[in-house]
């Protein structure tokens, strides 16, 4: 990562008050949070603005979701680190998310290190999602997988599976529902 956090000068004393706030909103004192979740904001838009100059609309909806990213996981920000790093991590995975959403097309400017790595991040989230399906599916009677493989991640329709493995279409529209139901557990399941 490009971005250094500096141990002297104005962008410290950001960090220092940052933190500073944040871990007293995190005891409690809801003006300070609401004050960090004010200066973070406007941090949070110049870091995007950075990144997304050619798309300056998407630039607030992206700091409101990476707004919320970190409020929902304020409990994993470890207090010995750097929490403007911990912050622009969590607004790179968002920026992963809006690309991955556009189809990854997009004019982004990025620096070398963040294109690098977002575009890791998206191979390998896409690679491991994938291995993990397969073996979530691989535990799935084949009257469900089956259906579930050819409806939900061939995109073919009810009827063509249908026409492809033999089962009538109402027996594909109750293993796929089942198959589903199946997964949701196995998911819940796993440590």
């Amino acid at each position: 990562m490009n971005e250094r956090i500096p141990t002297e000068g104005p962008a410290s004393a950001r960090e220092a008050r940052l933190r500073a706030q944040l871990l007293s909103g995190l005891a409690g004192r809801a003006a300070d949070y609401e004050q960090f979740l004010r200066e973070m904001s406007a941090h949070l838009r110049a870091f995007l603005r950075r990144r997304l100059a050619r798309h300056p609309d998407d630039v607030e909806d992206l700091v409101q979701e990476t707004l919320l990213a970190l409020h929902n996981q304020r409990h994993t920000y470890d207090p010995a680190q750097p929490l403007t790093a911990w912050a622009q991590a969590i607004a790179r995975y968002k920026l992963v998310d809006w690309l991955r959403r556009r189809g990854g097309r997009q004019d982004v400017a990025l620096d070398l290190d963040d294109g690098y790595e977002l575009l890791l991040a998206v191979d390998d989230e896409a690679a491991e999602a994938r291995r993990d399906l397969g073996l979530l599916l691989a535990r799935l009677p084949d009257g469900q997988r089956r259906p579930i493989q050819l409806t939900k991640l061939e995109g073919l329709s009810v009827s063509e599976a249908s026409a492809a493995i033999g089962m009538s279409e109402s027996a594909i529209k109750v293993a796929v529902h089942r198959g589903l139901k199946a997964l949701a557990r196995l998911i819940r399941e796993e440590p």
